[in-house]
């Protein structure tokens, strides 16, 4: 419980100190006086976000501090607000904000204004049927919740692209690997190609001119032959000329080998058309792979050894692929098996909800209430297959519909508080009730308050309310007073209770009648 609770420049509270005590304890005042103030502190020392507004005039800075008993033992938590930041203190000691929310749920159950709207929210009905889960039941949510992080990391993994993609792309790599294979390229051949398509493309030419060139010097090699004799002649008669004479004998000898070396190359010239037909064919294949692969046929080659192994890698990945259908398939048929368990689970849980609400409403004024929560199949997510949506009406005669849509502002207080019931907000050791009694007034306004001080039987109950029939049960009554731009708050028991309630009836706290019945307010109060 909370033993002590401590405010400084919070909204229009300059200070305030309170020690509540355990049972029912109820904060009234004036519209406007800054009372949930003290409730919106409670929320802050359990991690609630800051709003606008917060930090006072008085100081730069907001301060709530609460003294909490936890098990025989004192826990001290703060938070300081600052504009724009705030900061979190654990007995003393700074702390990040999320330690103030994670013992905050063990510590305190808040009941807003806000949980009107939040009611007609799934995710709001989820957390109250989840919370009433059996062992079972919990079980097969935290199976749902494997199922469903399996299936997502299923559907997460890299090969669960376009396998029509993967295809292209293997088929593709695989046409451009035969391509070039099929090609017949070698390293080195298109120079060879060059230099013998340029010889066949010139062979007449070739044939024309070493033809020309053979006959001039067979011609000349018999008026050689004559010169050469002529000469030895020369160096028989004369020694000393004898040397002109053997150097003519290198000359006749190197144009018959010249006149030979002519001949030999008229007939390697090749004028074979086909042949060149088909050089020619093959070298318009190297441009064309050129176009497409490489600007040499080194590049052209090894692209073709790149795209053979892209080829066998997306072929791995196609296998792979295959087998991730089967894991896929097999995820979802997995989760969608354990999102129909839960769905029975929460069923149950739901049904229960809801017949121990309307036990709840019917003390709270309901004669025949409808309540129930509707399951809709819907695709796989986080929570499960179904969206759940909880149907009212106020009587059984009635259509139910969407609780947002066919409750008023008064069946939504007590709606809201016989679900919270329910649903097991009393487990809490601090509940907190934030003027959830919007609309409510006459008996049921005082079955309320009967039904809130049964709640505080056991634990301790703050509530900021309007109501004199719930004020009336009160175990210590707080009233927050404001003059001009500054409220105080104070405890009021005995007289000064009775003046508070009667100006709560008829604001009347001045008037005997008005006190009279205020008193008798009290004592049915007493009498619970």
């Amino acid at each position: 419980m909370i033993e002590e609770l401590a405010v400084a420049n919070l909204g229009v509270i300059e200070s305030a100190r309170i020690e509540p005590g355990p049972g029912l304890v109820v904060i009234t005042g004036e519209t406007g006086t800054g009372k949930t103030l003290l409730a919106g502190a409670v929320g802050l020392l359990i991690g609630d976000p800051t709003r606008a507004g917060l930090i006072g005039p008085y100081s730069d800075e907001a301060k709530v501090e609460g003294r909490f008993l936890v098990g025989g033992e004192e826990l001290v938590v703060s938070r300081r607000l600052i504009e724009g930041r705030s900061r979190a203190y654990t007995n003393g000691e700074m702390v990040p904000l999320k330690v103030l929310a994670d013992q905050g749920t063990d510590l305190v159950e808040m009941v807003a204004q806000h949980d009107h709207l939040a009611i007609g929210k799934e995710a709001s009905v989820l957390a109250l049927v989840d919370r009433l889960l059996d062992a079972t039941g919990a079980e097969r949510l935290s199976q749902y919740q494997r199922a469903w992080q399996e299936l997502v990391d299923v559907r997460s993994s890299a090969l669960q692209g376009d396998i029509r993609s993967i295809e292209r792309a293997r088929d593709l790599a695989a046409y451009e690997a035969g391509e070039i294979e099929a090609s017949g390229f070698r390293l080195g051949e298109d120079d060879e190609l060059q230099k013998d398509l340029a010889r066949r493309r010139n062979s007449v030419e070739l044939t024309e001119y070493l033809s020309a060139a053979h006959r001039a010097f067979d011609r000349g090699a018999e008026e050689i032959a004559t010169a050469v004799e002529a000469l030895r002649r020369v160096g028989r008669l004369d020694d000393e000329l004898s040397v002109v004479g053997d150097r003519t004998d290198g000359v006749a000898a190197e144009v018959a080998d010249l006149i030979l070396t002519i001949r030999q190359a008229m007939e390697s010239v090749d004028h074979d058309p086909e042949r060149l037909e088909a050089q020619e064919a093959r070298m318009a294949l190297l441009g064309d792979l050129r176009r497409k692969y490489g600007d040499s046929l080194d590049e052209i080659l090894a692209y073709g050894v790149a795209a053979q192994a892209r080829a066998a890698d997306l072929t791995a990945s196609l296998e792979a692929a295959a087998s991730f259908v089967v894991d896929l398939e097999r995820a979802a048929s997995a989760a969608a098996a354990a999102a129909g368990a839960l769905r029975e689970a929460r069923q149950a849980a739901a049904r229960h909800l809801c017949d121990t609400a309307k036990a709840h409403l019917n003390e709270l004024g309901f004669a025949t209430p409808h309540l129930s929560v509707a399951f809709e199949p819907r695709a796989l997510r986080t929570t499960g297959g179904s969206h759940l949506t909880l149907l009212f009406a106020s009587d059984d005669r009635l259509t139910p519909g969407p609780v947002n849509k066919v409750a008023s502002g008064g069946e939504l207080s007590r709606l809201v508080l016989a679900l919270r019931l329910a649903g097991g907000v009393g487990q809490a050791p601090v509940v907190v009730f934030d003027e959830i009694d919007a609309g409510v007034g006459g008996r049921t306004a005082l079955a309320l308050g009967r039904k809130l001080a049964g709640l505080a039987a056991d634990r301790q109950v703050f509530v900021v309310t309007h109501l004199p029939q719930v004020a009336a049960f009160a175990d210590t009554h707080y009233v927050v007073e404001r003059t001009m731009e500054r409220a105080d708050v104070r405890l009021v028991e005995g007289d000064a209770r009775i003046d508070e309630i009667a100006r709560m009836l008829a604001g009347l706290d001045d008037s005997q009648q008005g006190r009279d019945h205020a008193a008798e307010l009290v004592a049915t109060a007493r009498r619970r």
